[in-house]
């Protein structure tokens, strides 16, 4: 690659483009009826495609009740001739916390027996030391590539605002080289890179390592194409862009007019544009059918150098705050994002880091919060479950560590991490664990199940109760699989290779007293019908009781009790956790701020609660 003259790409439209416009939400189902034909004529032109890993393997389980290992069997079964890419938190793996190294190494390897081909590796504090596993992991124990980031913020050019500067990149990447990384990623998550700022950057890091470099970078500012053109003037080898159509905003820059940009250029990477073009229009209707998952950024802005928001998170803050009945504050959102980061120290912000800034910021919204109430009421305050996480270092060491006066307060009295949080985790026996997994779950799962359970134990629970009940659902089209069958629609569901099953919906009954409606429908041109019971009849209205006196305890925040820690009669102590709230992936722990005896629990776990409730 460093001989090759010309610009290669990376295709980010199968992961990181619907992560950061879609909330992560493109399906199998559609990546599918496109993937060998772009294979056939693009396998030989690109460096990569960018499809799996992130945000996606949790989603796919999640909200799309699609295993993600099955994904990355079918899609590397249509594109055999293209480098399969994902991203890998470093000890975080796929995941929003840390992992025991053996659980870490064990997940590496089996995705790259089963088709990885690149692994982009970071840390969200941008340190070396909990990206290490996974580098020698990929070096040592796989015959792939291990891409080693760099996580860019802040702007180089800036004197005012030193911490990180030119040398401090410099540093980083030479640290990573001496890891063994076959290649340099420099991960430009909320696209701060400037393009005077990428050609001084990326020049100085050619004169400094001998790796190839990869960029990456998100378009919020819209300006990412130019950042670009001067990255590959001072010697990028690799940029990530998307198709026109799923391209721009919080996604990365457009591909195909990049490639048409690069026609004239020295390092021109010849690409047939025409049909370059007709797979963007395939993209183009397919992100109709996504609609709802939007995030509303109409046109690039450039606020995002005064919040620093990730191009990958702000798709999903808009429904994070929907959820919580915030969404007419989204700009006092924005502006608290900004003022989290400064009361956190500064902080590198890309997953889980800045998950975490994103959920101080919301809760700081939600109740009217202000950085002189964090430090006069942090006594008094339930903060989410994610901000003591990483206050305490649970998610990885952040060097050069966090305020002192703020950590104490929000850690209230408890001891930080003064080791990576690996070094606490006990190390997983597969051989004794798996069985007890098969014993759980029955004979079918496997073993990549497993690695999904220990990384997701919850929601692969979750998951593998919706397969019970309904089966696989990833072959069901997307319109019917979100929004349901219109009267006398008819669909073709391929059940297996060669199998299709013809479904037609014909109508159904009124809802009876117990709100349960009979469905007719025919199956293979035979009538059937079920009884089922409709979830939007409400037969009776809830009304739950609000906080009424000094003692009540009362949920901060909209969303549903996941656990419930005590019973009624049970004597508590100040801090003793009572219950978790979780809204959107955002976890809060209520602990008592009295000692004192919990005399009645008046919601149970999996209620659906209103703040004040």
């Amino acid at each position: 690659m460093k001989d090759e003259k010309q610009i290669h790409y990376t295709d980010t439209t199968f992961r990181d483009a619907h992560q950061s416009l879609l909330a992560t939400r493109f399906r199998t189902y559609d990546m599918k009826q496109v993937a060998e034909s772009y294979a056939h004529h693009f396998g030989n032109k690109l460096f990569s495609i960018e499809m799996w890993g992130g945000a996606t393997f949790d989603v796919a389980l999640r909200f799309l009740h699609e295993c993600p290992w099955k994904r990355l069997e079918i899609l590397r079964a249509a594109m055999p001739n293209v480098l399969f890419q994902m991203l890998v938190r470093g000890s975080n793996g796929v995941g929003y916390k840390a992992y025991p190294d053996n659980l870490i190494v064990k997940f590496i390897e089996t995705a790259a027996e089963q088709g990885i081909d690149i692994f982009r590796i970071f840390d969200s504090f941008n340190n070396v030391d909990s990206m290490r596993t996974s580098i020698k992991t990929v070096v040592n124990n796989t015959s792939v590539l291990a891409e080693a980031c760099i996580c860019y913020t802040g702007d180089i050019l800036n004197k005012e605002r030193p911490k990180y500067n030119l040398q401090y990149y410099v540093d980083m990447a030479k640290r990573l080289e001496d890891e063994g990384a076959h290649m340099l990623g420099i991960k430009d998550m909320a696209g701060l890179l400037k393009p005077m700022s990428a050609e001084l950057l990326i020049r100085t890091l050619r004169e400094n390592i001998s790796l190839p470099i990869h960029l990456h970078t998100h378009d919020t500012s819209g300006i990412q194409s130019a950042t670009y053109l001067k990255a590959i003037d001072a010697g990028v080898n690799v940029v990530d862009v998307a198709m026109a159509s799923m391209s721009g905003l919080t996604s990365q820059p457009n591909f195909n007019s990049l490639a048409a940009m690069m026609q004239d250029h020295p390092r021109n990477n010849v690409l047939d544009l025409h049909t370059l073009n007709q797979f963007s229009n395939y993209w183009e209707a397919v992100r109709d059918l996504y609609y709802p998952f939007e995030s509303d950024l109409r046109a690039g802005t450039a606020e995002v150098y005064d919040n620093e928001i990730p191009g990958g998170q702000y798709s999903n803050l808009r429904p994070q705050a929907r959820s919580l009945g915030l969404e007419d504050k989204f700009d006092t959102i924005k502006e608290n994002y900004a003022v989290v980061n400064q009361l956190f120290g500064d902080i590198v912000k890309v997953t889980p880091s800045s998950k975490v800034v994103g959920d101080m910021a919301l809760f700081m919204t939600a109740n009217n919060l202000t950085p002189e109430d964090i430090f006069k009421k942090g006594a008094t305050l339930s903060f989410p479950e994610s901000v003591k996480e990483m206050m305490r270092g649970d998610l990885g060491l952040n060097p050069g560590g966090f305020p002192h006066e703020l950590q104490n307060i929000i850690l209230n009295g408890e001891k930080p991490h003064d080791k990576n949080p690996n070094d606490y985790l006990e190390p997983i026996n597969f051989e004794t664990e798996f069985p007890k997994f098969k014993e759980k779950f029955g004979d079918y799962v496997h073993e990549l199940d497993f690695l999904s359970y220990q990384l997701y134990p919850k929601v692969f629970e979750d998951f593998n109760k919706h397969f019970e009940l309904y089966g696989a659902v990833r072959n069901i089209p997307t319109p019917a699989f979100f929004y349901g069958l219109k009267h006398n629609e008819e669909i073709l569901v391929e059940i297996d290779k060669g199998k299709s099953i013809l479904i037609k919906f014909l109508n159904m009954t009124e809802p009876n007293d117990a709100a349960e409606r009979t469905v007719f429908f025919l199956l293979n041109g035979q009538t059937r019908s079920i009884t089922l019971r409709d979830t939007k009849v409400k037969t009776n209205v809830v009304a739950h009781k609000k906080v009424t006196s000094k003692y009540d305890i009362g949920a901060p925040l909209q969303g549903s009790i996941s656990r419930i820690f005590v019973n009624d009669g049970d004597e508590v102590d100040i801090n003793t956790p009572l219950f978790v709230i979780e809204a959107m992936k955002m976890e809060s722990t209520i602990a008592s701020p009295y000692k004192a005896r919990v005399k009645k629990i008046h919601l149970p776990e999996r209620t659906l609660i209103e703040q004040d409730d």
